[in-house]
């Protein structure tokens, strides 16, 4: 029997393609979002992808109790993979309460829920900004955790609560991933990421300047002290990391107990590495201008990722070439998204 899976923002940009990840598995994802980031039109793509009926899809927030009681009560739940909420460094720093709303009452929201309901399988999906400015690189599952932003304290608390809830009862089967700077698109070009609004993140930005809808990008600080001043980070194919989503998912139904684990490459690439990959799929230059830094964010950081390996089997196969290949094809072919 097919476990029914409820990821919870699974319309957008990792949501949808580890729903992907999942139907391909032999799971049936259930899709709850409020498309505040994302379009239902995303269904059609992902049967077309799958070659399945497009997935069940409710619209509504996860903040809403009374939607996620009938949600359980209609429907034969097994596990939950838990997306919904705000992502933006810069603009928790400019509204800070609307991430602690959506991210963490939301996710208080929904755990209780699951436990009136009996589901206790649950997905998190969290940060690599919950360790902040880390003392080194590259980072261990038990490095300090100092976010520098809203946004990274949201995730942190979230993950604190769930850890809190997994010891407090038993039954419970909770993984917390800490993954690191998701980019690319499913190698079909159908589905990928495509921010309403102006993109908080590098990739979606530099393909917009590449399809001409942007006339430059803006490289936010160059003078970090990383090997050409600008920052570096962990960058890992969304496709990478909804196959690690499922891998945890598995393993969290095979196991009781909490888990957290990191989910990147284990190796830093600067905002200028991206660039160059960039120009390398697209066949052309892509301006840039080098402006102030971004409140809250560090220098440089990357993951590492032996824990994943050893536990789940996981590890990130696609490479950085392949990351912009791929966000090329998406963009190009959608340039206005869906």
């Amino acid at each position: 029997m097919k476990i029914s899976v409820l990821v919870t923002g699974g319309a957008g940009y990792i949501g949808s393609h580890t729903c992907i990840a999942l139907a391909e598995a032999g799971f049936t994802p259930i899709i709850l979002d409020n498309y505040g980031n994302s379009s239902p039109k995303v269904m059609e793509r992902l049967a077309r992808i799958t070659g399945q009926a497009a997935p069940l899809a409710i619209e509504g927030d996860v903040r809403d109790r009374a939607l996620l009681d009938r949600l359980f009560a209609e429907h034969e739940i097994g596990a939950v993979i838990h997306f919904a909420g705000l992502k933006a460094v810069g603009d928790s720093v400019a509204d800070p309460l609307s991430y602690y709303d959506n991210n963490v009452y939301g996710s208080l929201v929904l755990a209780a829920a699951m436990r009136s309901a009996g589901v206790r399988t649950l997905i998190f999906s969290s940060s690599a900004t919950v360790y902040g400015e880390p003392d080194e690189s590259p980072i261990p599952e038990d490095a300090p955790t100092r976010p520098a932003n809203p946004y990274g304290r949201s995730k942190l608390m979230v993950e604190e609560a769930y850890g809190d809830l997994g010891r407090s009862e038993p039954g419970w089967r909770i993984a917390l991933l800490r993954y690191f700077n998701p980019v690319g698109a499913h190698e079909s070009g159908l589905i990928g990421e495509h921010p309403q609004g102006k993109p908080n993140n590098l990739m979606p930005f530099v393909s917009q300047v590449a399809v001409g809808q942007r006339p430059h990008l803006t490289v936010h600080g160059g003078d970090y002290p990383t090997p050409d001043g600008t920052g570096v980070r962990d960058y890992v194919h969304v496709m990478d990391l909804a196959e690690g989503h499922v891998a945890a998912l598995r393993h969290a139904l095979a196991h009781e107990g909490l888990l957290t684990l990191n989910l990147g490459t284990g190796r830093g690439g600067s905002v200028l590495d991206v660039v160059a990959a960039f120009e390398r799929a697209c066949g052309k230059s892509v301006p840039r201008v080098i402006g102030p830094r971004r409140p809250g964010d560090v220098p440089a950081y990357w993951a590492d990722p032996s824990a994943a390996k050893a536990v789940l089997g996981w590890e990130a196969r696609r490479s950085l070439d392949q990351m912009c290949a791929d966000s090329w094809r998406w963009q190009s072919g959608n340039p206005n998204g869906y």
